[in-house]
């Protein structure tokens, strides 16, 4: 550093800074900071582009191809009139149109009143659960020290089904995003259904319509730790339960799990909205609305419109304006058009879509502020309360998520991104213990991820006969694939393969993150705007708005609206239940080939389009907005704070944790289990495809023989993270060190033929297995065979010398982990009942 003297020297210029060269240092960072700024705008240009080419063409092609057919069914309908013209029946045709379609209007505005009744019944009786079975509350979080509206449900079993309670009890926590619960067993066909029909256990966790005061979410989440313990109470001799999210209760189960590390077994989360900001450009536009429509101060300032609570119907109403043609205007021209099937189906979907849940308004900040605004949990910036952060990172139990392509509400990215931002690589998965399984459907609804009954024959049903399977993997990625086989006995059969995935290809599902760069401004601004109305506006409000005027908000909802003014209680529907009554005495239907009938078919398609590009092209200026006004240079700036990832750990940082070193350590120590499942873990990586009849041998040798039986599922899942470190940082040592674990020939020999008998016939085997199989005997000084193993080995391991002692081993630990586990458990329930 110069001193004063040097400073104002005219000798001393080495080095120094002059006011001559200040002038071209101003330059060259303007130059710089403009070629920034002009890289940013070419960024934004390439992304506006991209939006409007590939948004334009969708709507070209989609569009130019529904205008085609509509062409060609408007030339069918008008030769149709012409016809009936020429047979001089066209007066006859319209007059009995005339009377079917006036018949079939006042069936149709029937069944809106019966919706009506059934909106008023419904909210009178607190909008109880939707589901189809009986059950009972077994407990409540009004009980617990911080209270919240949820409940414990048990689904008691129909006629005809018997349950077991040693089986892994199920728990499903549906979506408080605005409906009520139920809709994950609202039929027999669903998520409960498959459940029950295999003799599980089955637990529901509801919520009332109305929080509790002063309800957090994390007591939410702490009144559902609390029921996950009173069903593993329940159920000592069962495994630990599956937990099964669907959309906003898949997160909720995320932050069980996440906080609650030693209660869940595996979580099934279903179209959850983990990564918010992620998306295609083009295609996913809803997660442009914090950007467009405003942030998280608009939930705020409903909320004080509430008197502090937040209306869920302010959520359905967004739902339906997502796709206006199905929700405003198709569901109630199918109505109207298949009145004769019946209104069963409807009315039973539209019991659980019209009951509005409410939110307080801490929750529904959390929720915005926290996920869909900040991204702050795949971020690993959430905290659930003051001090107690929430980190993905900490389930230990098995992760399996599943998505759609043609989920418009939470696209596969959003459910799946999250993943790729948690984890280094797929060895920090594997260091961790952790399994992650996904699948992607090609074309199902967000609804139809957990309503649809071919859904729950098929996805569901096969992740719950794989629950078991799955826990015998060894840790790391994979993509569930289920493929469809003939009908055997009247049941389609599934063969269902686990293929081993990098985060590359969850990365290949997105076109990458510089579209995401835009939200991390909007998420600055909408802290911002929070602040504002929170200082500026929020006193004034509060002040304003009355009980009276907040319960008078609710009642006049569009959505309640609607609903009640159809009911039975307006006077001027007191004729339509008769009239209605009067029409299926005397229903005269048109005949199929009437061409009115076609040309109304012919109307509905053509307004459906017509609503169709309304939406489309609303979702393309949204989109266009959006980056217009969020990715230019100067948002960019303003929103670098927020823009942050996570910071995630280097190959060699993750080979220093302690959990690697420790195993490492006891690479030379352990016994038949640990070699069996050593090697067995080093064939799954060698072979990267895992089929379901391997996997069932796996499981079956882990699980119901010795002594892995007897191990329990607690301390097997150790070893094999144990075993899996080692066989990841170690291979050839892995190989090399097998003859420390098994002292004599005889294991030798059981623990190569159990070994063999899990790939199955050696024609089946990949040239690379049969190569380690020769390693395998090779380091246990055995010679190499080829022969089959057709039958499990270990099924009469009780005569086999050196394994009955690890199998009384085995059982004295599990009973001392049992009683430790009941004295924990008996310790959070005295801390509890505190």
């Amino acid at each position: 550093m110069a001193s004063v003297f040097d400073l104002f020297d005219p000798g001393v210029s080495s080095g120094l800074p002059r006011p001559q060269g200040d002038a071209m240092a101003m330059f060259q960072r303007g130059l710089a900071s403009a070629k920034l700024e002009s890289e940013a705008c070419a960024s934004t240009g390439d992304i506006l582009s991209a939006a409007a080419a590939r948004q334009g063409k969708r709507m070209l092609d989609t569009h130019a191809e529904r205008s085609r057919k509509l062409l060609e069914e408007t030339g069918a309908v008008l030769s149709g009139l012409h016809q009936a013209q020429g047979k001089t029946a066209l007066p006859q045709a319209w007059l009995e149109y005339q009377r079917d379609a006036a018949e079939r209007a006042i069936l149709a505005a029937d069944t809106l009143r019966k919706r009506g009744d059934i909106f008023l019944a419904h909210e009178a009786a607190d909008c109880p659960p939707v589901l189809i079975y009986d059950y009972e509350t077994v407990m409540d979080g009004r009980d617990q020290p911080y209270p919240s509206n949820y409940m414990l449900l048990r689904i008691l079993p129909p006629d005809g089904v018997v349950i077991d309670d040693t089986l892994r009890p199920y728990i499903i926590i549906d979506p408080r995003a605005g409906h009520g619960p139920g809709i994950g067993g609202f039929k027999t066909d669903s998520q409960v259904g498959v459940a029950l029909r295999e003799g599980h256990p089955v637990y529901f966790v509801a919520f009332r319509s109305r929080p509790e005061p002063g309800q957090y979410l994390s007591y939410v989440t702490r009144s559902e730790a609390a029921f996950v313990r009173e069903v593993m109470r329940r159920h000592p001799k069962a495994p630990k339960p599956v937990v099964t999210g669907n959309c906003q209760g898949g997160w909720a189960t995320l932050l069980l799990a996440a906080t609650n590390t030693d209660l869940t077994g595996p979580i099934v989360i279903n179209g959850a909205p983990v990564a918010p900001w992620a998306g295609r450009i083009g295609e996913n536009p809803m997660r442009y609305n914090a950007g467009v429509l405003g942030g998280t101060w608009i939930p705020m300032f409903l909320s004080d419109l509430g008197g502090g609570i937040f209306d869920g119907a302010h959520l359905v109403q967004n739902f339906e304006m997502l796709n206006p043609s199905r929700t405003l205007f198709r569901k109630y021209t199918d109505l109207f058009r298949d009145i004769d099937k019946g209104d069963t189906t409807f009315l039973e979907f539209e019991k659980w879509w019209g009951g509005f849940f409410l939110l307080t308004e801490p929750e529904i900040r959390w929720i915005v502020e926290q996920l869909f605004v900040g991204n702050r949990l795949s971020k690993n910036e959430a905290r659930l309360e003051p001090g107690r952060p929430v980190d993905l990172k900490a389930i230990r139990a098995p992760i399996i998520v599943f998505a759609s392509h043609g989920d418009n509400i939470t696209p596969p990215q959003q459910a799946l991104n999250w993943i790729a931002e948690t984890y280094a690589d797929v060895s920090e998965i594997r260091i961790r213990g952790q399994r992650i399984i996904y699948m992607v459907h090609d074309q199902v609804g967000h609804l139809g991820i957990f309503v649809s009954s071919q859904i729950a024959k098929r996805e569901h049903a096969e992740v719950g006969t794989t629950l078991e399977t799955i826990e015998a993997l060894a840790p790391g990625l994979y993509e569930m694939r289920i493929e469809d086989v003939k009908e055997e006995a009247g049941r389609q059969r599934f063969t269902v393969g686990f293929v081993e995935r990098t985060l590359d290809d969850i990365r290949a599902l997105d076109d990458g993150y510089a579209d995401e760069r835009p939200f991390a401004a909007v998420a600055r601004a909408s802290e911002v705007q929070a602040q504002m109305y929170d200082t500026l506006m929020r006193p004034m409000v509060k002040a304003l708005v009355t009980e009276t005027a907040a319960e008078a908000s609710r009642a006049l909802h569009p959505q309640r609206m609607i609903r009640a003014l159809a009911s039975s209680r307006n006077p001027a529907m007191a004729v339509l239940e008769s009239a209605a009554e009067r029409v299926r005495e005397s229903r005269a239907k048109a005949t199929p080939d009437n061409p009115f009938l076609a040309a109304e078919a012919l109307w509905v398609q053509a307004t459906e389009q017509m609503i169709d590009i309304y939406r489309d092209s609303r979702d393309l200026m949204h989109e266009l907005a959006f980056f217009g006004m969020w990715s230019t240079p100067w948002s960019r700036v303003f929103g670098q704070t927020h823009e942050a990832r996570r910071t995630l750990k280097s190959t060699d940082e993750l080979r220093g944790l302690p959990e690697v070193a420790s195993a490492l350590y006891n690479i030379e120590r352990g016994g038949f289990p640990e070699a069996v499942i050593r090697m067995l873990i080093l064939l799954a990586d060698n072979r990267g495809t895992v089929r379901r009849d391997r996997l069932e041998r796996s499981s079956q040798v882990l699980t119901q023989d010795e002594p892995f039986k007897s191990l329990g599922a607690e301390r097997r899942a150790l070893i094999i993270h144990e075993q899996t470190l080692i066989a990841t940082y170690e291979p050839d040592r892995a190989i090399e060190t097998l003859p420390s674990l098994l002292s004599t020939p005889e294991q030798r020999e059981l623990a190569l033929k159990t070994v063999r008998y899990i790939p199955g016939a050696a024609t089946e085997m990949a040239p690379a297995t049969q190569t380690l199989l020769q390693r395998f005997a090779a380091a246990l000084e055995l010679p190499h065979d080829d022969a089959d193993v057709t039958d499990d080995p270990l099924l009469d391991v009780q005569d086999t010398a050196g394994l009955l002692d690890a199998v009384t081993a085995n059982a004295e630990t599990a009973k001392a982990a049992a009683v430790a586990r009941r004295h924990r458990n008996g310790k959070t329930a005295a801390r509890q009942d505190d």
